[in-house]
């Protein structure tokens, strides 16, 4: 078990290494565009492409290498992370640092896909929520750590010192984890299928997934201008209220982990309603900026927990591959980012700002009637009938658990 503990811990660094560089370039956006001589908006695309590759990939790199290692796999796309960081970091034009990232979203796709069944595989089922919880903690802690530094280290001694930075960090961690690992083939564990097969709560939690995430990316891509224009802030007090909103995500992830293993039904039900209490709280805060900073932080406390929550509830829910089942969160999540960002753009310059937080309560609530309904779509009979039939040898990985 220590070494499993110990597994978990290199698992979530990773987490925390891959959303750092998912998004440091947003900390980095002024510099990159001033040394490359390219538009800020060109900048974006760093992350808005990331996030494209990342939705078009994940499943189809999933199917594909289903049969392979875990351990070897992981080592692999952590080693390509160290190489297209570096890549990066040593970029002379603005075409091979964005096909440097373009490639490190590959590198992503998978590995969001097939670290959480992996991390699930460490541990015996009534402790499996704990573990998603620690590895949603690493990606949380990215954006109170990881990003913030990284930024404050590339305004220090440059942009690429900071890509470095990562990628010396990789290399640590891709020993870490080709030493702690255990080696399992892939589809082999019990954890490869999910322990509640059902086709219909399967796509129930897909659809609460681009509907919460949607809603949250609606107000938050936008935050920055709500807290200024509705709420007062100086542009100043904007990084320290962000902060805020990173801590009360760790928070929301601890507390999540207290219950997710015991009731997850109502533990999910419970944080993707107090996201949609937030953001009404949020647009109703006008120059009470007390209440503004209670929300944002309320915001991030939910979305965090609600994260974490919908990662073991698809993989409990899987009807197949655990590993096809996540890949599918990871779409879904990256589907919502994108759709809110969208959303929130097209809001801004026709109804303003206020209403990407409006928008972002009605999508939310959304996502809870949905949730809510999630019984009532239920194909667990359907999955006990086919579970009973002789399992076909080339589809063997994708039969539902009896």
């Amino acid at each position: 078990m220590t070494k499993a503990i110990a597994a978990l811990v290199v698992l979530s660094t990773t987490t925390f290494m891959y959303v750092t560089t998912e998004t440091l370039p947003i900390g980095l956006l002024p510099l990159i565009a001033n040394d490359l001589g390219v538009s800020r908006s060109a900048v974006g695309l760093l992350v808005t492409g990331y996030g494209l590759v990342v939705v078009v990939a994940s499943v189809p790199l999933t199917a594909l290498t289903r049969r392979w290692n875990r351990k070897w796999l992981l080592t692999g796309l952590v080693g390509l992370l160290v190489v297209t960081t570096l890549m990066s970091a040593l970029a002379g034009n603005y075409w091979v640092l964005l096909s440097a990232r373009l490639i490190t979203a590959l590198g992503q796709a998978l590995f969001w896909s097939i670290v959480t069944p992996t991390a699930f595989a460490l541990f015996p089922a009534h402790v499996r929520g704990r573990a998603a919880s620690a590895l949603a903690g690493g990606s949380s802690l990215a954006a109170v750590l990881g990003v913030p530094i990284g930024t404050w280290l590339g305004q220090q001694a440059g942009w690429q010192v900071a890509f470095l930075a990562v990628c010396a960090f990789g290399i640590v961690l891709t020993v870490g984890v080709a030493m702690l690992l255990p080696t399992a083939p892939g589809g082999t564990e019990a954890a490869s299928r999910g322990t509640e097969p059902d086709t219909g709560r399967f796509w129930v939690i897909i659809l609460t997934t681009v509907l919460g995430v949607t809603g949250a990316f609606t107000a938050f891509t936008y935050i920055s201008a709500f807290l200024t224009d509705v709420n007062g802030f100086s542009t100043e007090a904007i990084g320290p209220i962000l902060f805020v909103r990173g801590i009360a995500g760790v928070v929301g992830v601890a507390l999540v982990s207290l219950f997710i293993d015991r009731a997850i039904r109502a533990t999910l039900t419970t944080v993707v309603a107090l996201q949609g209490v937030g953001l009404a709280l949020h647009y109703v805060s006008g120059d009470a900026q007390w209440l503004a900073i209670g929300s944002v932080a309320l915001g991030g406390l939910a979305f965090s927990g609600m994260a974490s929550v919908l990662g073991v509830r698809v993989l409990q829910v899987a009807p197949r591959s655990t590993e096809l089942a996540s890949a599918s969160m990871s779409t879904g999540f990256n589907v919502g980012i994108t759709a809110g960002a969208l959303i929130g753009g097209l809001l801004l310059p026709t109804v303003g700002v206020r209403s990407t937080a409006l928008v972002g309560v009605v999508l939310t609530f959304a996502a809870l009637a949905v949730l809510l309904m999630e019984p009532y779509f239920s194909a667990a009979e359907e999955s006990d009938v086919r579970a009973l039939e002789p399992p076909k040898p080339l589809e063997s990985r994708f039969t539902p658990a009896p």
